[in-house]
Order: structure tokens, then C-alpha cells, then sequence
């Protein structure tokens, strides 16, 4: 490594330990939203997180800021029905950072008319919301992508909503797998306008990957001036 490299590197913010103080904050409930006219007024940069239902978004939301239950978690897949506003350091006003619990998608039992809902406040959401850093697309690690998860890209592609695909459940799949998975993903999103191209395996239960969540949120939010 050069002398000049070597520098750089030592300039270099420690967004592990940025990220994990921001995380380690209180951490509230903020605001429930069913439909875009009751979206909370911009604020607070904000993350938001998108999956299929029974994907371990509530677990992840858990997980990454330390709390068993700020995010309700269910075995019935299709409960969260609203966008939710999570808040880190503050109220509405106040928050160092809003974390957002988008509706699961891809419920089969789910009527049409409830599932176009859905999509309507998830597309009245992602275009033109300034404040709006990135949606985190959890994928079930032990699958992979699936036609759902593509339509979901779609939507944030003609959005030009950056996202970034999170894989879940990493300690139910075989460590012989994992390098796979990761790289059939990145496969998958290298030619999609809109997706960051790095891929995250995560664990709620072991907490693997949440520290990597956490810091790419800080790198992000200082990219970005908050």
C-alpha cells in the first residue's frame, strides 16, 4: 500500500462506530400513514424497508435498533398494512433519522384491491419524497430473488429511487451457499439503473450483517450532507 493510500485510509470515518451510535439511540413510533395525503411533513432523512411478506423486515427493524418488539412481528403474513415512521433520536420534529416499515408485498391471499392500495401509497411514497435516502429490499436468503421481488425493483427503477438488496435469514441457509446467493443477486440487479451495487446477508438471531446495515446507513446519511 502507498504512503498516499495508506493516508486515505486512516482519513477514513469509522461508519461502524458512526453507525452504531446512531443506531443505539431511542428509538420510537412516530406516525402510521395509509395513504399518501397522510405521509408526516419532510423532516428527518429517511431509510425505508421493503419486502415480501414473512421476509423479516419487523425482525431486521428489531435487530438493527436493538428493541425485541418496535417493530410488531407476526406469522400472519400481510399485517402491516400502512407505512410506518419509526423515529431515532427525536419525535416527528426532532429525529436524527426516520426509519420506515413499507407494506409486505406478494400476500396471494390479498384481494386485488387491497394489494393496487398498497402499491398506490408505495408509489405516492418513493416519487418525489426528498427526504428519502434509499429503500433496503430484503430478499429471503434462503431463495433468492423471486418475480415479486423483481416488480418491486421495477417500481423503484422508474422511481429512480436508490435501493439496495438486503438478504435475510442468512443462518438458516449452508455456509456452502451463502457466496452464491450473494453473487447470483448481484448478478441479477448489475444492469438495474437504480440499485447500489453491493448485496448485504443478514441474520436477526445472530446479528450477522446488521453492523454492515447500520454503517452503510451512516456512510449514506454523511454522503449526503446529515
Amino acid at each position: 500500500m502507498s504512503e498516499a493510500s495508506g493516508e486515505a485510509a486512516a482519513d477514513e470515518p469509522d461508519f461502524n462506530e458512526i453507525g452504531r451510535k446512531l443506531f443505539a439511540q431511542e428509538c420510537d413510533f412516530l406516525w402510521a400513514a395509509s395513504s399518501a395525503s397522510q405521509l408526516p411533513p419532510p423532516g428527518a432523512p429517511e431509510i425505508a424497508f421493503a419486502g415480501r411478506s414473512n421476509v423479516g423486515k419487523s425482525s431486521l427493524l428489531n435487530a438493527l435498533t436493538n428493541r425485541k418488539t418496535l417493530a410488531r412481528t407476526s406469522h400472519t403474513p400481510g399485517r402491516t398494512r400502512e407505512l410506518n415512521f419509526f423515529g431515532l433520536g427525536g419525535d416527528v420534529d426532532t429525529a436524527r433519522l426516520r426509519l420506515v416499515d413499507m407494506p409486505g408485498y406478494g400476500y396471494a391471499a390479498a384481494s386485488k384491491q387491497k394489494i393496487a392500495s398498497w402499491t398506490d401509497l408505495m408509489r405516492d411514497f418513493l416519487r418525489g419524497r426528498a427526504s428519502l435516502l434509499r429503500v433496503f429490499v430484503l430478499v429471503d436468503g434462503r431463495h433468492g430473488l423471486k418475480p415479486v421481488d423483481a416488480e418491486m425493483m421495477d417500481l423503484l427503477d422508474r422511481s429512480a429511487m436508490s435501493y439496495q438488496i438486503v438478504l435475510t435469514k442468512r443462518d438458516e441457509v449452508k455456509v456452502a451457499e451463502l457466496d452464491k446467493r450473494v453473487e447470483e443477486t448481484l448478478k441479477a440487479i448489475e444492469k438495474r439503473p437504480a440499485a447500489f451495487p453491493q448485496v448485504i446477508f443478514t441474520s436477526s438471531q445472530s446479528f450477522a450483517g446488521i453492523p454492515d446495515v447500520r454503517a452503510g446507513i451512516a456512510r449514506l446519511m454523511a454522503e449526503r450532507g446529515f
